[in-house]
């Protein structure tokens, strides 16, 4: 989806329905891209948005813009000047040898960029702004701890990258860095940092890292002479849940998303983490199911409906034509698939809600592949009929959520041809059951919501909602991103609490130490 940058509220009026909240927002200095409601009719091309009931606006928040857009006097799409998993470019001969092919013209001038800087991008949600990329106008304001803490460099995850640097009991966290998948974002990551470092005038006593082995920043840091420390990725949102919002006792962590390094070596993603910035138990998570392919199943969540398929029916599930995501493999392609499935090869273990999301948009026919991250997740959303409160079946057995009975509901649903709308919502409202069941089970008043899948409006508002009218304490991210843009302050926390920690600075406890229910 693009941003459309208007000239004013006026025009801004004419799109979308503007609350008071989001108002403050659009006008506020920070200037963010804010997510708000389409109206009906609405003059965009649908290819601004496709499919999708929202639209990123912004105001003009500079000259140049102002100038532009007083002289047109009507909404254009204004996005930033990169490739998808690169950085923006910061200068014209940059700009024209990386975008030449894409754009026609190039409007420049003679006055340098430091650094680049991405829109951030805010929404509201239970009527309160928050950020879902915390760039320009946000980054680097600190986070403020509780106390203060040893001074700690923070390298993030792989996507949706930040760093962050604490100094006493600020947290100071970059500008969205962006997915590392390319040499010019590694470059921009280590720009990043030395900038950090220079301006910040310290020197870290430690690194943290997440523990997946082959990220570009878990590389990164092993490359050092610091000491390092390795933090759980899932522990890393529930500790940056914490942080910002002041609150340093236990909390239960409800850790949905579409892929960490998990303790045991398997992905996980819909993960149920009791503990604090120090210390977790894993209390509950999804039923494991296999990633036909690996990371190509994130590009192709058919992948992830026949995986589903293939724990309920076994090879009996390559026969099911009458369903979508079967339909749209080649015979030669489901016979390897399910010899991938049947001996485990190039199937990865996964407890991931974000590709359980994948799966069942799949099975409902909304999409095979995607094109962007999260199209299916949102496909999903976005078709869920709000007048349904009826959910599936998701029971709670041995501290597993078993999805099949969901799957099998849902796909007896699709058999009499009830609307997907209805299928979609009641797959929405069954993770909201399951996940008040798991807060009952757990008995912890204090529940975080943090990972990519909270980036859902109609899973976090619900979710929310039955929680505190259950009464939990729910605690939301508002500072920072929900999704892997947050990972870094809470990889400072987490690394602090350690170095806070003797039995840790003596070498007797052990980071990552394995073991369903016992503490990590």
């Amino acid at each position: 989806p693009f941003a459309l940058m208007v000239h004013d509220l006026t025009q801004a009026r004419v799109l979308c329905d503007i609350p008071a909240e989001a108002e403050a927002l659009l006008t506020s200095p920070e200037a963010p891209i804010v997510l708000l409601r389409r109206r009906p009719g609405a003059p965009v091309a649908e290819n601004v948005a496709p499919g999708n009931p929202n639209l990123g606006i912004m105001l003009p928040y500079t000259p140049l813009h102002h100038l532009l857009l007083r002289e047109l006097d009507f909404p254009v799409v204004a996005t930033s000047g990169n490739l998808s998993d690169e950085p923006i470019c910061t200068d014209e001969q940059e700009a024209m040898q990386r975008l030449s092919h894409i754009a026609d013209l190039f409007l420049v001038h003679d006055r340098p960029i430091a650094r680049h800087a991405d829109d951030s991008v805010a929404w509201v949600v239970l009527g309160e702004p928050r950020l879902l990329r915390r760039a320009r106008g946000y980054a680097p304001l600190p986070v403020l701890l509780a106390q203060d803490v040893p001074t700690i460099l923070a390298v993030g995850a792989h996507q949706k990258s930040t760093i962050a640097l604490s100094v006493n009991r600020q947290v100071f966290i970059s500008q969205h860095i962006g997915d590392l998948e390319t040499p010019e974002a590694l470059a921009a990551f280590e720009r990043v940092i030395a900038d950090f470092l220079r301006l910040y005038e310290v020197t870290p006593v430690a690194i943290a890292h997440d523990l997946h082995p082959d990220y570009l920043s878990t590389r990164w840091a092993q490359q050092s002479s610091a000491h390092l420390i390795p933090v759980q990725h899932h522990h890393a949102h529930l500790a940056a849940c914490l942080a910002e919002n002041g609150v340093s006792g236990p909390a239960l962590g409800v850790t949905w998303d579409g892929t960490g390094y998990g303790l045991d070596g398997t992905v996980w993603g819909g993960e149920f983490l009791l503990g604090d910035a120090a210390a977790f138990t894993r209390v509950a998570h999804l039923r494991p199911f296999r990633l036909p392919g690996g990371d190509t199943a994130i590009h192709e969540p058919r992948r992830v409906a026949l995986a589903l398929l293939w724990e309920l029916y076994g090879e009996a599930a390559l026969e099911r034509d009458d369903l979508a995501p079967v339909r749209s493999f080649r015979p030669a392609e489901r016979q390897l698939l399910a010899q991938m499935l049947g001996r485990g090869v190039n199937s990865p273990v996964t407890t991931s809600a974000g590709r359980l999301f994948d799966g069942i948009a799949a099975l409902i026919g909304l999409h095979q592949r995607v094109s962007f991250e999260g199209q299916a997740a949102m496909a999903l959303e976005f078709a869920a009929d709000p007048t349904v409160y009826k959910a599936y079946p998701m029971p709670l057995a041995d501290a597993l959520l078993d999805w099949q009975p969901l799957v099998e509901a849902a796909l007896e649903d699709l058999r009499r041809g009830v609307s997907p709308g209805v299928i979609a919502a009641r797959f929405h409202n069954a993770l909201v059951e399951a996940l008040l069941a798991v807060a009952t089970m757990v008995g912890e008043k204090r529940v975080a919501l943090t990972g990519g899948c909270f980036q859902n409006r109609l899973l976090t508002e619900r979710a929310a909602q039955r929680l505190s009218r259950a009464g939990f304490d729910v605690l939301l991210h508002r500072q920072v991103p929900p999704n892997d843009g947050g990972i870094s302050l809470g990889q400072v926390a987490v690394a602090a609490a350690r170095l806070d920690d003797k039995l840790y600075m003596e070498g007797t406890h052990v980071p990552g130490c394995t073991g369903e229910s016992g503490k990590h």
